[in-house]
């Protein structure tokens, strides 16, 4: 049986000196300017995070957890680190890659701006070092945008963490599975899924 979590993960500390917060305008400024060349940031709540340096492990369940999703879902509905729209309230400030999206239509078919929330079935951040950034900043961003199911893939923990049921900015549901214990997608509730297919032996 899953695990239910009844308490929310604490929030990270703010850190301290302030920073500087950005917009999206002002990243496509600078990344228009060609600072950003060597970087693959993303944008969330006005702090550009490194996506960089992921070790193997994480980059072994990225691979595993894509094949799997293109086997369900068929390989023109999902889609690797790409940039997606939150809510309205939330886009000036964040622009996040989620490891993974699953959408509801093709991605060929989106050929300008971003997936909206309304185009997403599931998205998927495979964590390490960055868990309680996942369980707590990211999971209020998806929250507040309605998307209905958020994966948390804990590689060290061996691990997933399934969020579901957004509502007013928080996910009502929020279930933990060990690696042997299995789930499925709500978009594919046929599609059964044990956390253990995602790690490396």
């Amino acid at each position: 049986m899953p695990t239910l979590l009844t308490d929310a993960p604490e929030r990270p500390l703010q850190l301290s000196p302030p920073r500087k917060r950005w917009t999206r305008e002002e990243c496509a400024t600078l990344e228009s300017t060609g600072l950003f060349e060597r970087e693959h940031l993303e944008l969330v709540e006005g702090e550009l995070i490194s996506k960089m340096g992921k070790n193997r492990p994480h980059v072994i369940s990225l691979a595993l957890l894509h094949i799997w999703l293109q086997k369900v879902f068929e390989t023109h509905f999902v889609n690797a680190e790409a940039p997606i729209d939150v809510s309205s309230g939330d886009n000036r400030l964040n622009e996040p890659e989620p490891d993974l999206i699953v959408l509801n239509r093709p991605f060929t078919t989106i050929v300008s701006g971003n997936p909206q929330p309304a185009d997403l079935k599931l998205v998927v951040e495979i964590s390490d070092t960055t868990l309680a950034f996942d369980l707590t900043t990211k999971a209020a961003l998806y929250a507040r945008a309605a998307i209905v199911e958020y994966w948390v893939l804990d590689v060290t923990g061996r691990r997933l963490i399934v969020h579901r049921n957004p509502v007013a900015g928080n996910y009502v549901s929020v279930a933990v599975y060990s690696e042997h214990e299995s789930v499925a997608p709500l978009a594919a509730p046929d599609a059964e899924f044990r956390p253990a297919q995602a790690f490396a032996v």
